[in-house]
């Protein structure tokens, strides 16, 4: 559900789209960018569905989203309005769960990232440093994103065997749900471990979690 907003304005201020599931932290998003003159909320979506549509409605000068949302995440309305408007300047709002999930929006064009427990202390700041044209990259996630640095990233298919996995599948059965040979399992498995520097599926899993690789 959206929600346009009209309120006063100074001189051609900064126009902000927000989207979030929490009703919460859309609320203290608007509390308090309300209370800035050279600041102007103009619409809340409450999920990542619609987002290139309210852009087009409304004109933000920036838009602030959630990474993981239930139903179409942050990811996913990043890459759909970057592909439809380029031009857009995104900051997304994380909760640092992983690196896997950051880094992937910095490839789809994130310019900034806030961090959700520290949104009054660092979203004024953020917003102008992107309006101007900086990124907005918090310490936190600096650190994140260099501990897995040059680390190679999982392929969709090995994402897909370790998902298997995750539920408690064989390699028998992965193979058989996923169309493709055991021994072929096998070899993803392989590789899977030693991308993660895992000791064995269950550790990877648990890895592949943490880093926001994949879900359970």
């Amino acid at each position: 559900m959206s929600r346009s907003i009209a309120t006063s304005s100074s001189s051609n201020p900064v126009r902000i789209l927000v989207v979030d599931d929490h009703p919460l932290i859309l609320a203290g998003l608007a509390d308090t960018i309300a209370n800035e003159p050279d600041l102007r909320l103009v619409g809340e979506l409450e999920d990542g569905e619609g987002v290139v549509e309210a852009f087009e409605a409304l004109r933000p000068d920036i838009t602030i989203m959630d990474i993981a949302m239930p139903r179409t995440s942050g990811l996913h309305a990043l890459e759909a309005l970057r592909l439809a408007h380029s031009h857009a300047r995104v900051i997304m709002l994380t909760t640092l769960a992983g690196d896997h999930q950051i880094r992937r929006a910095i490839e789809l064009g994130a310019v900034g990232f806030l961090m959700k427990q520290s949104l009054r202390k660092d979203l004024l700041d953020a917003i102008r440093a992107v309006h101007a044209g900086s990124r907005w990259i918090p310490a936190d996630v600096a650190r994140t994103l260099a501990a897995h640095y040059g680390q190679s990233s999982l392929s969709e298919r090995e994402k897909e065997v370790l998902r298997s996995a995750a539920a408690g599948n064989s390699n028998k059965r992965i193979g058989v749900h996923l169309g493709i040979a055991e021994d072929t399992v096998k070899a993803h498995v392989r590789t899977i471990l030693a991308k993660l520097d895992a000791c064995d599926r269950t550790h990877a899993v648990a890895i592949a979690v943490k880093r926001g690789i994949i879900s359970l």
